[in-house]
């Protein structure tokens, strides 16, 4: 079930690498299989694990069950495309934006489809954190989050120690996390996302018009759908409300002029549709969490990025993504 939860925005500073500490001292563990941890004599009495997936490939597809004493927690660190299914029923199947949160109940057979590179982190929970009287325990198998903002500032403070993390802290940020699903309420009801086509056509209206002002009726017309449930399906399949994509594409293309032309600022924003340099600003500092000057210059040196539709990597990932992911 599908969640209708405020995005985050966050920039993760780019922090140290895993393989600059020893694996024995690590709190987050690599797995060399998806969802498959190395077993060792803390990790055997640990009530909370954490890991680490990552799969550069196009395409790949896994299955596991969880263990009859654990929940299994993933979170994305960078948009993918995704299909997971359980029992032959599908339960969720599209984009997957940086900061979505899935869970796997005690004795679940979870089957996915990975569609796009991805990476994410994975937290195994002991079934004592969840306990069976609570109302949320009872959906948390079927749960799908589209960017919880509280979960995206957990495993923003968990990426940012990096290696200096240790297992206590890790077990505090799993603890607090396993705290805040159980008190989650139940969605009222299930929206279906929007169409294949139909998020197509509208994806692409989006690339063609970004540079003027586009009204949600408007999409709402190309999508051939009343603006109450285009809005709804759309941000349903993609994670985003459609004025918050059409900015994010709006901010991507804007890092394709910084990096590859000397373009003024107020210039771009004109550029890009933003009628003020200062609005452009305000709202490239809130998707990226530098200016536009600052992000051009950190930019010089580094290749120059090719603009892609956010579908497929969406600005809202560079930030806690980027560095995370890398």
């Amino acid at each position: 079930m599908l969640t209708d939860l405020q995005a985050a925005r966050i920039e993760l500073p780019a922090g140290r690498r895993d393989h600059e500490a020893p694996q024995a001292t690590q709190a987050i563990a690599r797995e060399g299989e998806w969802r498959q941890v190395a077993s060792g004599p803390e990790a055997a009495i640990a009530d909370i694990t954490i890991s680490r997936w990552e799969d550069p490939r196009e395409t790949s597809s896994h299955e596991a069950t969880t263990p009859a004493d654990r929940y299994f927690v993933g979170i994305a660190l960078k948009t993918t495309r995704a299909k997971l299914s359980r029992d032959r029923q599908v339960i969720f199947d599209g984009t997957m934006p940086a900061g979505t949160l899935y869970v796997a109940a005690p004795l679940k057979l979870l089957g996915v489809q990975f569609q796009s590179p991805c990476a994410f982190l994975h937290l195994h929970i002991s079934a004592d954190h969840f306990p069976a009287q609570l109302p949320a325990a009872e959906g948390l198998g079927d749960l799908v989050l589209l960017r919880d903002p509280l979960v995206a500032e957990l495993v923003k403070a968990l990426i940012e120690h990096g290696d200096a993390a240790d297992h206590e802290f890790a077990r505090c940020i799993g603890q607090t996390l396993a705290m805040h699903l159980t008190r989650l309420e139940p969605p009222r009801a299930k929206v279906n996302a929007l169409p294949k086509w139909r998020l197509r056509r509208v994806e692409q209206y989006i690339a063609d018009h970004f540079d003027r002002c586009i009204s949600l009726s408007e999409l709402a017309n190309v999508a051939g759908l009343s603006r109450m449930h285009f809005a709804a399906q759309f941000r349903a399949a993609t994670g985003y409300r459609p004025r918050e994509y059409l900015l994010n594409h709006r901010v991507e293309h804007a890092k394709m002029l910084l990096t590859t032309t000397g373009r003024p600022l107020a210039e771009i924003a004109l550029a890009v549709g933003f009628s003020t340099q200062a609005h452009f600003s305000t709202v490239f500092k809130r998707i990226s969490g530098e200016s536009p000057a600052r992000w051009r210059l950190a930019s010089k040196g580094e290749r120059p990025e090719v603009a892609r539709r956010p579908q497929h990597r969406p600005a809202a990932d560079r930030g806690w993504i980027a560095s995370a992911a890398a």
